[in-house]
């Protein structure tokens, strides 16, 4: 894991933006592990305490999204980015690898009842109140975003 310095190309800054948080890691499972404890604790330092029905919300949709990073998006020797943004109403979790050809589908399929995975994108789709997939424009790959809102602000 690196602390990023610049976040990827292509993704939405909000001049309301109260808190930031971007981060690489390794395209590994516990890279994954780190990258969604990372986001539970950063939530709850913002005044979104972990119990609380934003942090949990974020912390699965983040969890849902690095994990397709590391399985999807895995190209050997290249690690994922993840951006955490907070405004006063809104939560944005934006998930960046760099595998091109491998794009989510935005409205995923539903999977048969005896299938072990393929939900996760349902989830977000259940959870959020918008998501999506941009390209990235300086290099390869992909972001895959989420936003929750409203958010109540922290007290």
């Amino acid at each position: 894991m690196k602390p990023a310095t610049t976040p990827p190309t292509g993704l939405v800054h909000d001049p309301t933006t109260t808190h930031e948080f971007t981060m690489q890691f390794t395209s590994t499972p516990r890279g994954a592990r780190l990258a969604r404890r990372l986001v539970s604790h950063r939530l709850h330092e913002w005044g979104h305490p972990y119990d609380s029905t934003a942090n949990e919300t974020v912390t699965l949709i983040a969890a849902e999204l690095v994990a397709n990073a590391v399985r999807h998006g895995h190209v050997p020797g290249r690690d994922f980015h993840l951006r955490l943004a907070a405004t006063p109403t809104t939560l944005r979790i934006d998930v960046t690898d760099t595998r091109t050809e491998k794009r989510p589908h935005r409205n995923p399929r539903v999977p048969s009842p005896e299938e072990e995975s393929g939900r996760g994108l349902l989830l977000v789709s259940a959870l959020a109140t918008d998501w999506g997939i941009t390209p990235r424009t300086a290099s390869p790959g992909k972001t895959v975003w989420a936003v929750v809102e409203p958010v109540p602000p922290p007290s």
